[in-house]
């Protein structure tokens, strides 16, 4: 779990703060910069692949390795091929490239995702419950240790290679990204090296025909999902256009319009998937067993309305750090941090504090329980953010800089231990991947979705007034934790 969680760790940074130092120094707007932010809303979707992984064996692939190793195999090789596609595209030479940059980096969402789906199930599978929290500590461990070599590794590598912000230099982001690229070979390593969990009798087998049509529906569903978010474009901007007129904000305008383009294109993706099933080009007993019966399954334990309460704690619960992360070390360049003390303090020191934080998190849930530790972690995730005013204020103050992410990581490790745990105990054995992959997407849908448009909220109101806002949006979790108490522990 140390080594998959190393894997799963390094693309995620290299979607998000890497990828926008890099964006940053070759002179991309802020605004345009998080927007880059929705590449990884992979991870907030991937519980409509993740059936798909769950039950479709591949080629020769899934009779050499198994189930869980085949897919983690490819989603690995995926990753690598994305990573290597952004190496070659430099995003400062025209808009065209910048798009280029755009689908390398959706294309390692997209892979990065699908190996989350993978590895999570692997672990859950693997071992006992009463292991889980430990595996998960490990796996926590793993991922930062991986978001280290990406973040502080990565920031290193270009410094060495002599890309500055006064000087910048596409030849020395482009070798740190190969660079990365190699590093996966970690993770492609131990899933050729680990054992393959049993799952005999744990899933039905279908017949070929049925995989590949229960295939076919996977791809419909996501033509239908882009085919209506791009033929709505005209229709968003004159909508748009509109909204500014009446709220004279083309902000909030154009935040409506993209969220309703959005659940227009998820009710597009939903109707395609209807219709393909009524005229039974797929095996509607499939359908059930992958899409349906997890879903009914989580409702049918917890019913309607403590289902509802724990997804909304899901959902709500890291929406505070993911927002205010998206925009972090463009922050800190800004306040005049090198690469070099961004690399040091931010993502050296700052593992080592969310590490510090995982691990004492998970001694404190054993201890005190689950309940008290996800409320502390809200509760500190939320005012902690406060101190980046003070950071704010005081400009590049390295002692500042220090005290800002050690508060700000541990509280961070120390709620994530004890979140994950609480998200696999949650979990249904029978349907482990797509359940978990379903919690673990509407736990960064709506902080992604928002933090987006951080850099907007940056560039109109201004570094203090975002770090307030970010604190703000913390707050009403403490009292969804408080309302799922009896349901935790």
């Amino acid at each position: 779990m140390l080594f998959l969680g190393f894997s799963a760790g390094v693309p995620i940074l290299l979607i998000f703060s890497t990828l926008g130092l890099w964006l940053n120094e070759a002179g991309v707007a802020k605004s345009s910069i998080t927007f880059f932010s929705w590449a990884a809303l992979g991870y907030s979707f991937k519980f409509v692949w993740a059936p798909l992984v769950d039950r479709l064996p591949l080629p020769f692939l899934t009779k050499l390795l198994g189930r869980r190793r085949s897919w983690m195999f490819v989603s690995q090789l995926a990753i690598m091929v994305s990573i290597w596609l952004m190496s070659t595209v430099n995003p400062q030479a025209n808009i065209d490239n910048l798009e280029l940059m755009a689908i390398g980096a959706v294309l390692l969402g997209f892979s990065s995702a699908t190996q989350d789906i993978v590895i999570d199930a692997y672990r859950i599978e693997s071992s006992d419950k009463n292991m889980q929290s430990m595996l998960s500590a490990t796996y926590i461990a793993g991922y930062r240790i991986g978001m280290l070599v990406a973040g502080a590794g990565g920031l290193f590598l270009a410094s060495y290679f002599g890309s500055t912000k006064e000087l910048y230099s596409f030849s020395a982001w482009s070798n740190t990204y190969l660079v990365m690229t190699m590093v996966m070979m970690v993770g492609v390593v131990t899933t050729l090296l680990i054992k393959e969990p049993d799952l005999s009798g744990h899933n039905k087998a279908y017949s070929t025909t049925d995989y590949l049509r229960f295939f076919a529906l996977f791809l419909a569903i996501v033509v239908a999902f882009i085919a209506t978010f791009v033929v709505s474009a005209d229709l968003g901007k004159a909508v748009k256009s509109s909204l500014t007129e009446v709220f004279s904000n083309q902000y909030l305008s154009g935040f409506i319009v993209a969220t309703l383009r959005m659940i227009l294109a998820i009710a597009g993706a939903y109707m395609a998937a209807r219709i393909l099933i009524a005229l039974n080009i797929v095996n509607r007993s499939m359908v059930n067993s992958t899409y349906v019966d997890p879903v009914k399954d989580f409702f049918d334990r917890y019913g309607l309305r403590v289902a509802i309460l724990l997804l909304a704690v899901i959902g709500l619960y890291r929406v505070s750090d993911i927002v205010l992360g998206v925009v972090a070390n463009i922050f800190y360049q800004d306040m005049g941090f090198s690469k070099i003390e961004i690399a040091t303090v931010a993502k050296t020191f700052g593992l080592f504090m969310t590490i510090a934080g995982g691990f004492l998190g998970g001694l404190m849930a054993i201890r005190f329980g689950v309940f008290k530790v996800l409320f502390l972690g809200a509760a500190l995730s939320a005012i902690t953010n406060l101190l980046f005013i003070v950071l704010a204020s005081a400009g590049h103050d390295m002692t500042w800089l220090y005290i800002t992410i050690a508060m700000d990581n541990l509280s961070a490790g120390l709620a994530g231990a004890a979140f994950i745990a609480f998200l696999s105990s949650l979990t249904n054995i029978k349907f482990t991947a797509v359940q978990y992959a379903v919690f673990s997407s509407l736990m960064t849908l709506l902080p992604k979705i928002f933090g987006g448009y951080s850099g907007t909220i940056v560039e109109v109101f201004g570094y203090s007034e975002f770090f307030i806002l970010t604190t703000l949006i913390g707050l009403p979790i403490l009292y969804l934790v408080y309302k799922v108490k009896p349901y935790i522990d």
